[in-house]
């Protein structure tokens, strides 16, 4: 195991917006509707796809390009849905799941191929989940502070679509969000 694998993971995810969002928030001028529905879509088919780090990516554009209380929900509901797929793969015993998973959280460099960082899984699932819900935190307390009542409004939305898929909430978003 390489300590600071396990770390530098931890840390891309703690930094988030910053590091993660500047190499990629090209056209920060655009305000359309279809810019925001794609930077949401992107974020959709990202997090169906299990690629989390993309799907904070695009939501964190989201925020600089039209920051809002709906894209901060928006960014607090990505991460937690990360937190959810976790638990999801720990319950079912998917631990070599959890490894790609911390991996592809990782922003890729060339030399990550040769020297692929050997991450235990249950240590990685507890550092991602650690920095997971820190930052959900955040990200809900700024969108409370912009507009409480249409976080209210989001949160009971996205409570009923968990209901309605308790068991794969986290690769989908609510419909009502129109994404």
């Amino acid at each position: 195991m390489k300590p600071h694998s396990i770390v530098s993971v931890a840390c891309s995810i703690l930094i988030g917006g910053g590091v993660i969002c500047a190499s990629g928030c090209g056209a920060l001028g655009s305000n359309t509707a279809q810019d925001r529905s794609s930077n949401l879509q992107r974020a959709k088919v990202f997090m169906a796809a299990a690629d989390y780090r993309r799907a904070i990516e695009a939501c964190q554009q989201e925020i600089t390009e039209r920051p809002s209380a709906k894209s901060y929900v928006y960014l607090t509901y990505v991460y937690q849905a990360l937190d959810a797929y976790l638990d999801s793969l720990a319950r079912t015993d998917r631990w070599v799941l959890v490894e790609q998973l911390a991996l592809s959280l990782s922003p890729g460099r060339p030399e990550e191929l040769l020297d692929s960082p050997d991450l235990l899984a249950r240590i990685a699932k507890e550092l991602i989940q650690e920095s997971t819900r820190k930052q959900s935190d955040v990200a809900a307390a700024m969108a409370t502070r912009l507009d409480a009542q249409a976080v209210s409004r989001l949160w009971i939305q996205q409570t009923l679509w968990r209901e309605k898929q308790p068991d794969g909430w986290w690769l989908g978003v609510p419909i009502e969000w129109g994404w």
